[in-house]
């Protein structure tokens, strides 16, 4: 009788083991089901592009595609000996296969950007072409006389270095570039020509203006949001809307609002003229100061948010105890109410400097030449050149930068909580 009560419980124990897991499976499924939605939408619109993005920052297809008999002549080119014949025929082969076409032309585009006189070169030779009824039939010496007659660029090496340079679909180069750096004919790396390019002075600038922006937003907005955290309840609401209020304001629209107040004939100049604090008006557009004053306008909330919610979840019993206790009244807000605050600062912070690198539409309206950043040059290169790869490799740095400046805020935030 004891036997068969022992395997009445275990047959109930495995019973209710089943029923547990089926609920159990039931739970997890719904939660599967209500995530899917968000998670399909965050694997279509951010993961897959930027996936995309940083996948065509070392891809270089249009060489290969418009030419892919002439690359593969030259792979096996070292570079110093002569152009190999054969190169010569496959050229022909190729361009007389595309005729003019469009890969063509992105091919040409590509190989002007590494030697000048490129794009020149190929629409005469495409122009010229066939030479008969059967091109394949020439003799590669032969062929290889007829390209120099109709261009004697075709016996100069450094032409065809640039098509070998371009042999492969995949290139480092463009991330090179963001580093003025580039790959010479023996594969190495070394710097570019000075003034040849420029774009480790523009992260440069552009981590400057977003740093000077961030220490701004930080002196302005830390006083404004301990004032509001310490106002009564309705009227720190009240403040808290005029601080939303430029959400609900296009950016252009206020950018457009800067231009009228900080030009020559402006409200500001006027008013500091006025006062007399000035004799001529400022030069507060089109330049450096013009760019700072609007984005530090427009990231201002950014840095005001993170505070409030971590003051407001402060004591003040804390602050009141420490001047019990013979504390001075600036060195217990110093030493207890501000440590405090710390992780507000550092998430305002990275807030307000991580959106300031990718700031476009505010440098382009209110700077000048020299205060163009990042974002500008990757629209260039997207919506001008139409060199992808280009805009691809500087918007890839631009979001390593950002992962790093994540990864250090989350580490030295994760060090604090240990240690407290």
């Amino acid at each position: 009788m004891s036997t068969l009560t022992s395997r009445q419980q275990s047959e109930h124990a495995r019973q209710l083991k089943r029923s547990l897991r089926s609920v159990q499976f039931r739970k997890e499924s719904v939660a599967v089901a209500l995530v899917a939605p968000l998670a399909l939408f965050i694997l279509v619109v951010f993961v897959m592009p930027v996936a995309s993005m940083i996948s065509r920052s070392i891809q270089s297809p249009e060489v290969v595609d418009a030419l892919p008999k002439t690359t593969a002549a030259l792979r096996q080119w070292d570079g110093r000996s002569p152009v190999p014949d054969e190169a010569y025929r496959a050229l022909a082969l190729d361009v007389e296969r595309n005729g003019g076409n469009n890969d063509s032309g992105s091919a040409a585009g590509r190989l002007n950007g590494q030697k000048d006189g490129f794009r020149s070169l190929f629409y005469k030779t495409t122009s010229a072409l066939p030479f008969g009824d059967n091109d394949a039939a020439i003799p590669v010496q032969e062929m290889k006389k007829r390209l120099i007659e109709i261009d004697p660029r075709w016996s100069d090496a450094s032409y065809w270095h640039a098509i070998a340079n371009e042999s492969s679909r995949y290139t480092a180069q463009f991330l090179l570039a963001t580093i003025d750096y580039r790959e010479n004919s023996d594969g190495r790396m070394v710097p570019v020509e000075r003034g040849a390019s420029a774009y480790r002075a523009v992260f440069m600038r552009t981590f400057a203006i977003s740093g000077l922006v961030t220490l701004t937003t930080m002196l302005l907005g830390y006083p404004l949001a301990y004032w509001i955290s310490i106002l009564p309840a309705r009227k720190a609401n009240l403040v808290m809307i005029l601080v939303l209020l430029p959400f609900w304001t296009s950016i252009l629209v206020r950018i457009s609002a800067w231009i009228v107040l900080l030009q020559g004939e402006g409200l500001v100049n006027k008013a500091l003229m006025a006062l007399h604090a000035i004799s001529t008006p400022l030069s507060l557009l089109f330049n450096r100061t013009g760019v700072l004053i609007a984005m530090t306008h427009i990231l201002l909330p950014f840095m005001i948010l993170p505070l409030y919610s971590v003051m407001k979840s402060i004591p003040s019993s804390y602050t009141k105890a420490a001047i019990s206790l013979g504390s001075h009244p600036f060195g217990a807000f110093w030493k207890v109410y501000v440590p405090q605050t710390l992780p507000g600062v550092g998430a305002g912070g990275l807030l307000v400097f991580i959106t300031a690198l990718g700031y476009y539409i505010t440098p382009a309206l209110l700077g000048g030449a020299g205060d163009q950043m990042v974002s500008y040059y990757i629209a260039y290169f997207t919506n001008v050149a139409l060199n992808w790869g280009m805009a691809c490799a500087l918007g890839a740095v631009l979001l390593l930068v950002t992962l790093i400046l994540f990864g250090l805020y989350r580490k030295i935030v994760g060090t604090e909580m240990k240690v407290a």
